[in-house]
């Protein structure tokens, strides 16, 4: 009997009927010679610490660092996780094969192997590598069935990610928690997590401390059109461009050529600005020079999973997970391909397909209408085998979209017009570069015309970026008047006072783009994607990564931007070792594991510099006299979050197990009152023990009082939910 093991019930239920097998079992379904069974996604776990040895249960500083000589798994807790795996261990026992059909992914294949390994699978084993569910896809792939020898490179890099995690994350952990934290509360430390924080709480520190600068731009209007005065560039604004200008050479870009630093120094004082303004109000304008240049704009960039969770945070604001879990849903669906994707590229065999995925793109026919019967266009900037690893862009499968709830819809839209697009014209567009002189102060303006719009119609707009994006990069579309070389006549000059603008704080998609280049804000998509080596995290892991510093309390939402709160400020402050929150350095140990994917660099050679790396953490660290302490304040309160402390016994025996060894000495009604105190807005005393049922209807002692002093603006929900049988002053 041939075992084959998905990692969801539905998609093994999608493979079962390609295959044959009818006939439903206890965990599995049969028929036709196979038995197909599924995992409800990790099953499997590194084991915790006190697994290794009982030394390590309790939280001390003396048994740091924790280093298992040898790693080992174990099956997680849990009734129905137990029982499947029981059904897939007797199956895997008297099977002749199995057939891994795990998510075909790093982490899809540590999934299966962890299964496979902890189940005792002594047979030989197939891998299923799909891109999509479809009919076709599924019996495509299981005509071309693989070894799963070809993939112990990708499972080694996911299990060296795996153990890197658990190493630096149990040990930093412990460390900070331990020798900072005055065990008040866990410190949470995480080899991508921190790095990521960091990004946000540097960016915000760089607004707080940013002090405005006052400016002042000298503008004239000559027929009806707004010219600029030309600044000179700074020192460290050239320092700025050369650096670029090195990127880009280094990702195989051509060096743009060099142009003459000219016009007036930035006017920085009120009066410079008005003795220029009185030079040249009474003397007349002229054109000095009129350039038109055209120019062609290839379409939009086919969608890999960042670029896709950026572009839904921008147009929708949804969420990266939000967007993670719709595309999945997608995918399920089978109307997407697999959506864990880091490139923008498709491979040549995906090409003689395409005909057939715009036929199936029924709702899009007015677009896809010129494009029936022609040789579709084949861009370098699209089809690259060389640009595509394990699996091509998300594009649509060609199957008609059906059930789709709202949310579903417009992110299959997104994908849809993208992937029609790139078969499109370029759009031609002409730019018109008009200069002009006064008393030799020159100044300048800029108009753009769409000429044929090409690709941009799919977009059903002049230009297929928001207005933000208009904003963020400065770009206006206007056609100007014709002028003439030479001209001249009168102007209508003014003085602009202006102040120079903080940096803006983080928004999702922003951070995401963040973590793609290891921290670097790049707009360029060719130089994107030198820097996707080293980037922080992998495309599927960084929407959990965010959620996780949400549900930790170290950041928080004000419409799109994220907000570090003041625990998450306090911990990147504390920590002075630039190993565990530089992003540079994080995108470096990423470069190693995907290294490790493609055979060039040895996993046993990553996890030893780690140990080293983490051994050398803990001595730092050890070794540190300093008072670098989390301070004495509290954190705010979520009103509607339930205590984690409730009275069922199992649970509050669950709960206490989970807490420091500090905590968990003390009485339950100071650990209680340890848990929840820092999250409130204000400061808050306790003259005795009632701590007014706090929220949660504890029973506690009668005929005391709690002092509540306001430390900010505290909302009226949390308010109101204190205010019941206490003093608030």
């Amino acid at each position: 009997m041939i075992v084959c093991i998905a990692e969801k019930p539905s998609v093994a239920r999608d493979i079962a009927d390609v295959l044959g097998a009818k006939e439903k079992k206890d965990g599995y379904i049969e028929g036709n010679g196979y038995q197909v069974t599924w995992t409800f996604g990790h099953l499997c776990t590194l084991k915790e610490p006190h697994e290794y040895t009982p030394n390590w249960k309790s939280w001390s500083l003396g048994s740091l660092p924790m280093i298992p000589p040898r790693f080992g798994i174990k099956l997680i807790s849990n009734p129905t996780y137990e029982r499947q795996f029981h059904t897939i261990e007797n199956l895997m026992q008297h099977a002749d094969m199995i057939i891994n059909c795990g998510d075909a992914g790093q982490e899809g294949e540590l999934i299966q192997r962890w299964v496979m390994q902890k189940a005792g699978a002594r047979c030989p084993v197939k891998r299923l590598w799909i891109s999509s569910l479809t009919e076709e896809a599924i019996r495509e792939g299981f005509a071309k069935l693989r070894d799963a020898s070809d993939f112990q490179p990708l499972y080694e890099a996911g299990l060296s990610r795996a153990i890197g995690d658990w190493l630096l994350g149990m040990n930093a952990t412990r460390l900070y928690t331990m020798k900072y934290g005055q065990n008040r509360q866990v410190l949470s430390i995480g080899r991508v997590q921190t790095p990521t924080l960091a990004l946000i709480v540097n960016r915000q520190l760089e607004i707080q401390n940013f002090v405005p600068k006052q400016y002042w731009e000298l503008k004239t209007v000559y027929r009806d059109t707004t010219f600029s005065t030309i600044l000179r560039k700074s020192e460290e604004e050239l320092v700025l461009e050369a650096e670029k200008q090195k990127e880009a050479i280094a990702a195989g870009k051509k060096p743009k050529k060099e142009e003459e630093n000219r016009g007036i120094d930035p006017i920085t004082d009120r009066e410079r600005g008005l003795v220029l303004l009185d030079q040249i109000k009474n003397s007349l304008f002229t054109v000095t020079d009129v350039t038109k240049k055209e120019g062609r704009e290839a379409p939009l960039r086919l969608f890999d999973l960042t670029s896709l969770q950026v572009e839904c945070n921008k147009k929708f604001a949804y969420s990266a997970d939000e967007t993670l879990k719709i595309i999945q849903s997608l995918y399920e669906k089978k109307v997407a391909t697999y959506p864990r994707v880091d490139t923008t590229y498709l491979s040549d065999d995906i090409y003689p397909k395409c005909p057939g995925i715009l036929k199936g793109l029924r709702d899009y026919e007015t677009f896809t209408a010129p494009l029936t019967g022609t040789a579709l266009l084949k861009s370098k900037k699209v089809f690259d085998n060389s640009k595509v690893t394990d699996h091509h862009a998300i594009i649509p499968t060609g199957q008609h979209p059906q059930n789709l709830t709202d949310m579903e819809r417009r992110v299959f839209d997104l994908i849809a017009r993208r992937f029609i697009a790139v078969f499109y014209p370029d759009c031609k567009f002409a730019t018109t570069t008009v200069l002009g002189e006064v008393e030799s102060i020159e100044f300048k303006a800029t108009g753009k015309q769409i000429l044929e719009p090409g690709w941009r119609i799919i977009f059903g707009t002049p230009s297929a970026q928001s207005q933000e994006e208009k904003e963020e990069k400065g770009e206006e579309e206007n056609v100007l008047p014709a002028f003439v070389k030479g001209e001249s006549g009168p102007h209508v000059p003014d003085l602009y006072e202006k102040w120079t603008q903080p940096p803006r704080p983080y928004t999702e998609a922003t951070l995401l783009r963040a973590m793609e280049t290891a921290g670097k804000l790049v707009d360029n998509d060719e130089l994107r994607d030198a820097l996707k080596e080293n980037g922080i995290g992998r495309p599927s892991t960084r929407a959990a990564i965010i959620e996780t510093l949400f549900k930790r309390n170290y950041i928080r939402k004000e419409k799109k931007n994220l907000i570090a709160t003041p625990t998450g400020v306090e911990l990147i402050q504390i920590i002075h070792e630039e190993l565990l929150k530089s992003a540079e350095l994080t995108g470096i140990w990423e470069k190693k594991l995907r290294e490790i994917e493609r055979r060039t660099y040895n996993a046993g050679q990553f996890l030893e510099e780690l140990k080293q790396m983490v051994s050398e953490v803990v001595m730092s660290v050890l070794s540190d006299n300093s008072n670098r302490l989390l301070p004495k304040r509290a954190v705010r309160f979520l009103p509607r979050q339930r205590l984690p402390i409730s009275r069922k016994r199992s649970r509050r025996k669950e709960h206490r197990e989970s807490l420091p060894p500090q905590v968990k000495r003390r009485s339950r009604l100071r650990a209680l009152w340890q848990l929840q105190v820092r999250r409130l807005p204000y400061k808050l005393t306790i003259s005795s023990v009632s701590l007014v049922r706090f929220a949660e209807k504890v029973p506690l002692s009668r005929g005391k009082r709690l002092t509540v002093v306001p430390n900010g603006n505290p909302d009226a929900h949390s308010v109101s939910r204190l205010n019941k049988g206490n003093h608030i002053k």
